[in-house]
């Protein structure tokens, strides 16, 4: 996801709860709501001016899995379960999947689930006319999807309604993760008349998810209802509050309005004698912070700047300055706790004698053309993060930068769209547990998340080799290989992996602090609220 999927912005990110008292229900006159709080799980959030982001079929995040779902997804502790597949069979050549969809699957209007749902949807997400940026990198590999997404074909070849209850999906070769990647929203069921309805469909959803949008009211608040026809199981909290630009939620924590907040005074919560200690949950997220050089613009395209820019920047003292120490730092691209990390790689170091003379070396020498920084902003604001890096390389290239800011709810729509300097700001969370989704995604020359237009014929092919390798140990490897390739090449700098806070009240029950998101709530209950 940017996050995910790239660090992305989206609503209702943060999680929250607002405390009440009994016997009567404490209300908040800001948030005028008749919801019973004491049965609400109240969280803070904000909201995108951006309909992509709510489009499951469009979003750059993680979507909404409270109000959507699909085929398969995974429980907290990220095994992939069963979804609305109750059950599949993969064909001997491992190509071919036939899943079976459970028989009291429906949308929150009591309409049944079909397979032919899922054949709208799928086609929806690759469809020409919706022109997603994200579905192609999740779905990529059904056969016959590419011609459907270029106009060629008017249906994908590879998915099929066998029944009403029957979905088959031929992949064009065996691939181990595939399965993974249907938990990605570009994969969730959508309502054809709910999305054709209007354009604004999204704000009146007819999800399948474990809870029902009742209430969205912009720049106040968002409710939802426990779906009592849920077919896993109607879930333990009866309604979800969403105050929108409530105020800081670390505040509201304290204070007793919000239940579950991140955290930014690390050091005041980590200190055991800090009362709310205890409340305290951490963990390292399955992100990757990075810069993402545009190999594609001068002065980029030349190796010699790109291992120049990265070998003038001091990860530990970004981390000490920027995150107070809050985080690890990233030599490649796989976070610690994903499969293929490697803690023996080599990455390249901080050397600020050798990084002017790679410049020196490089066709440009010293005479580099402008380069321009964009970042996620308003106004003329440079974010402390960015202000560093352009210190470091003043400091030790003597090189200016100039940094520009698109308005964040549309920052990733302008960097799909090439309009970005040769610099600019990434990260990149993990959408499923796999290096597929790191290497793969983000640097194959084919990838439309190669947002830096990086090439490497070499990296390319041994990508395409990993994708296909059953044996786990030898894939990893390769993955390991290529991950190699990528910090020898200076394909990206990459900074950091991040830590997570977060705050939980006590009465909030089975809640995991999980590094890929996840329709968490359902699993959770409030206990003495």
């Amino acid at each position: 996801m940017f996050s995910k999927k790239t660090i992305t912005i989206l609503f209702v990110l943060a999680v929250g709860i607002s405390s009440i008292t009994s016997p009567s229900v404490k209300q908040v006159a800001a948030w005028q709501t008749d919801i019973p709080l004491n049965q609400a799980l109240v969280l803070e959030g904000g909201e995108t001016t951006n309909p992509r982001q709510y489009d499951p079929h469009t979003t750059y995040g993680s979507g909404d899995k409270r109000v959507f779902s699909g085929l398969v997804s995974f429980d907290p502790q990220l095994n992939l379960t069963p979804d609305l597949a109750e059950s599949w069979e993969v064909s001997p050549d491992g190509m071919t999947y036939t899943f079976r969809l459970r028989q009291n699957a429906k949308f929150h209007n009591g309409r049944a689930v079909t397979a032919q749902d899922f054949v709208y949807s799928l086609e929806r997400a690759a469809s020409p006319e919706l022109a997603s940026d994200t579905a192609l990198t999740y779905l990529g590999d059904i056969v016959g999807i590419y011609e459907y997404a270029s106009g060629q074909a008017d249906q994908i070849a590879g998915i099929k309604a066998l029944d009403e209850h029957t979905l088959q999906i031929t992949i064009d070769a065996p691939k181990p993760y595939f399965l993974l990647k249907l938990t990605y929203p570009t994969s969730f069921v959508l309502d054809k008349e709910n999305v054709e309805s209007s354009s604004d469909w999204y704000r009146r959803p007819n999800g399948t998810g474990p809870y029902r949008l009742i209430e969205w009211t912009s720049f106040e608040r968002i409710v939802y209802e426990a779906n009592r026809d849920f077919y896993l199981g109607a879930p333990s909290i009866p309604y979800i509050v969403v105050n929108l630009y409530s105020g800081d939620s670390q505040r509201l924590y304290e204070t007793g309005d919000v239940d579950i907040t991140g955290v930014y005074s690390v050091e005041r919560f980590t200190d055991p004698t800090e009362p709310l200690f205890n409340e305290l949950r951490t963990g390292v997220s399955l992100c990757t912070g990075y810069v993402t050089f545009d190999s594609t613009q001068p002065p980029f395209d030349d190796v010699n700047v790109r291992k120049a820019f990265s070998m003038a920047f001091n990860r530990q003292q970004y981390i000490d300055v920027v995150l107070n120490g809050h985080a690890l730092p990233a030599h490649g691209i796989y976070p610690p706790g994903l499969p293929g990390f490697n803690i023996a790689l080599q990455g390249l170091p901080y050397d600020p004698a050798q990084a002017r003379e790679l410049l020196k070396q490089s066709k440009y020498g010293i005479n580099l053309p402008p380069i321009v920084f964009t970042n996620s902003g308003l106004g003329s604001y440079v974010s402390s993060d960015v202000a560093a890096l352009a210190d470091m390389w003043k400091k030790n290239l003597g090189v200016t930068i100039m940094v520009e800011n698109i308005e964040p709810n549309f920052y990733y729509d302008q960097i799909y769209a090439n309009n970005h300097g040769q610099l600019f700001s990434g990260g990149w969370c993990a959408d499923y547990p796999d290096p597929e989704n790191f290497a793969d995604v983000l640097f194959h020359t084919g990838s439309n998340q190669n947002n830096g237009g990086y090439s490497n014929p070499e990296l390319d092919s041994l990508l395409e080799a990993a994708r296909v390798e059953q044996d786990v140990t030898k894939r990893i490897a390769m993955y390991q290989q290529a991950e190699q390739m990528l910090v020898d090449d200076a394909a990206a700098l990459f900074t950091v992996h991040w830590l997570e806070y977060e705050l939980v009240k006590p009465y909030v029950k089975g809640y995991v602090l999980t590094p890929i998101d996840i329709p968490i709530e359902r699993y959770m209950w409030l206990d003495g609220k």
